[in-house]
């Protein structure tokens, strides 16, 4: 078992996360009062067949809300000692995923400066492993310079 000494990265990384609850709710109250006023309009001038999609339009608002405040709840715990490099990936529902490499062979690989579509990948032994796909690609590199440095120390001894 490893010591608390050993641990040269602990890392969890986590996507920012949406607005507040309270905001979310009070965005959506005025989204449907504002859809309301314009069924009232329409149904007013005779153009009732409009109510389904005010109220569509406000039932996907408030089911974009929730996946986005669930898909939050996602995480990567990275967990660095001299002997292994651990990804514990915990998805917002279902069991966690672990998986363990030696960081000896860890390669990381991140485009610098960092594009919108770059990704942080760490390969070992031929075959790659995506990390932080859901921070920003600015976090994504800083924390690609944390992890080199890091697996630098952990094969320095």
């Amino acid at each position: 078992m490893n010591r608390d000494s050993d641990i040269l990265l602990d890392h969890v990384l986590r996507p920012s996360p949406p607005m507040a609850p309270r905001t979310l709710r009070n965005i959506l109250y005025v989204v449907i009062a504002i859809n309301l006023g314009f069924a009232l309009f329409f149904v007013a001038h005779g153009a009732w067949p409009i109510m389904p999609f005010l109220g569509l339009d406000v039932a996907l608002l408030a089911w974009a809300f929730r996946a986005s405040s669930e898909a939050a709840k996602r995480e990567e715990h990275v967990t660095l000692t001299p002997a292994q490099l651990s990804i514990v990936r915990k998805p917002p529902r279902g069991p966690s995923n672990e998986v363990r490499l030696n960081p000896y062979w860890v390669r990381v690989q991140m485009d610098d400066p960092p594009e919108h579509w770059s990704q942080l990948w760490l390969w070992s032994h031929g075959k790659g492993l995506k990390i932080g796909t859901f921070l920003a690609p600015t976090e994504r590199a800083a924390f690609a310079g944390v992890l080199k440095s890091a697996l630098r120390r952990a094969r320095n001894g």
